[in-house]
């Protein structure tokens, strides 16, 4: 019987640790996003008091979204540092600012004790990991594909997505236990006072801060990055991007279906469970939980089918299949909420977006320029998480309040799908990308 070659063991081993160093940055970043959204009621309750509910969710879900518009400023500014200093050291620093953004919003006092101070300094918090969560995912996804194997650059960059499902899946539990175990909003302590019940699972983010910069530090450098035999300026950078404009606006339809229905699924589920379906808080966040769960194992599947028979065929069948579905199935389940049926929903759409997204990573990797990738990836991808899936909760939100229709959040959802149709035609019109044709012709 043969035996397996000796070295190839501590190689895998190096890749697989590899692999959880760098996407360990993308597990605080996704735990405290979906806790913002999953706490969302109380959230308002806490800085936003409004005698309006829907008002008040408007602000905490209006705070959320403007701290992704500062998604594409992160891209440019630490894109470019990541593309002249190294993916090592840039992914440090974006953890740096986004540890801040933690604390921040972990520890705000409320607008009962400050006034219209707290609001404010939460509104800073989300500033600051927007700003890191900019370039963050970009950052991950470029140092997958350059440590990856030869054919495996989809399936690599997929467990960039995957590491912010076991985030999801870790917030969902803590939520689930907290709702079961505290019947309130509060959770009285041993000294006979009590603190929200939202920013205990914040408290744990702000406590696991210090694993996470340990394991960050022991990054190395790509092989790819240490090969460039130059290294451009920031504003070569800059002017590299603005010349690949075209390409940015393309990966962002591209990425759009992504963002829109990942926020859908995890962020905003558990507010649509309680507050549109009228489920209990239990029933939306054991949904959640096995959403994150079937998200973690439809990327890697997505990116290494995109792999075997290559991205366009995959994110042309999985947009058009959400064109074609996502307001049948939501007024669907609008019509008698249950359980089985939010979780039946959710378990499409986690195919979805599992198979898409795992895919959609690789092929942003590829269609950017390779001497500014970071950048231009990262730009890409922040333009679609801050023109339309963090502004997916307060979309849904409007246009339930608005249409009377509970189904509405379909409409959006079916306009990501169709940029994502048209974007994939564009890019790979003619059986190669659009920056391969822009090569040749140059």
């Amino acid at each position: 019987m043969a035996q397996p070659n000796s070295s190839e063991t501590p190689q895998i081993k190096s890749r697989i640790g590899a692999i959880l160093r760098a996407t360990s940055g993308n597990f605080l970043e996704q735990f405290d996003f979906f806790l913002f959204g999953f706490y969302a009621p109380l959230i308002a309750k806490a800085f936003f008091p409004s005698d309006n509910e829907t008002a008040a969710l408007l602000n905490t879900f209006g705070v959320f979204w403007l701290g992704a518009l500062m998604r594409p400023v992160g891209a440019i500014v630490l894109g470019a540092y990541i593309d002249r200093i190294g993916r090592r050291q840039g992914l440090i620093v974006t953890l740096g600012i986004m540890a801040v953004g933690t604390v921040v919003i972990a520890f705000c006092p409320t607008y009962a004790a400050i006034g219209v101070a707290a609001p404010v300094i939460v509104l800073i918090g989300r500033l600051l990991q927007g700003f890191s969560a900019g370039v963050e995912l970009g950052g991950v996804s470029v140092y997958l594909a350059e440590i990856s194997t030869p054919g495996n650059r989809g399936f690599y960059t997929s467990f960039q997505s995957s590491s912010q499902q076991v985030a999801i899946f870790v917030a969902a539990i803590i939520g689930f236990l907290l709702s079961e175990a505290v019947s309130g909003d509060t959770v009285l302590t041993a000294l006979g006072g009590g603190i929200a019940k939202w920013r205990i699972p914040f408290f744990i983010g702000c406590l696991i801060i210090p694993f996470i910069f340990l394991l960050r530090r022991t990054l190395e450098e790509t092989p790819e990055f240490l090969k460039m035999k130059k290294h451009p300026t920031a504003s070569e950078v800059f002017a590299s991007a603005l010349a690949n404009w075209r390409i940015v606006i393309l990966g962002m339809m591209i990425a759009i279906l992504t963002t829109t229905t990942f926020y859908f699924v995890t962020v905003y589920t558990p507010t649509f469970g309680k507050n549109v379906l009228k489920l209990s808080t239990a029933d939306a966040l054991l949904v959640t939980l096995l959403v994150a769960v079937t998200n973690f194992i439809w990327n890697p599947v997505g990116g290494a089918l995109s792999d075997r028979i290559g991205r366009k065929p995959v994110l042309l069948t999985i947009a058009g299949l959400s064109f074609v579905t996502a307001y049948p199935a939501l007024h669907w389940l609008v019509a008698d909420p249950s359980f089985g049926k939010l979780l039946a929903v959710e378990m499409m759409f986690s195919f979805y977006f599992g198979v898409y997204s795992g895919t959609m990573l690789g092929a942003l990797v590829e269609i950017v320029p390779a001497h500014v990738r970071t950048t231009c990836f990262s730009l890409a991808f922040a333009l679609a998480a801050a023109l339309f899936g963090t502004f997916t909760p307060f979309a849904s939100t409007l246009l339930i309040d608005k249409t009377g229709d509970k189904a509405s959040p379909g409409y959006w959802l079916m306009c990501g799908a169709a940029l994502a149709i048209i974007a994939a035609l564009t890019v790979y019109r003619g059986g190669r990308t659009i920056e391969t044709r822009e090569a040749v012709t140059a």
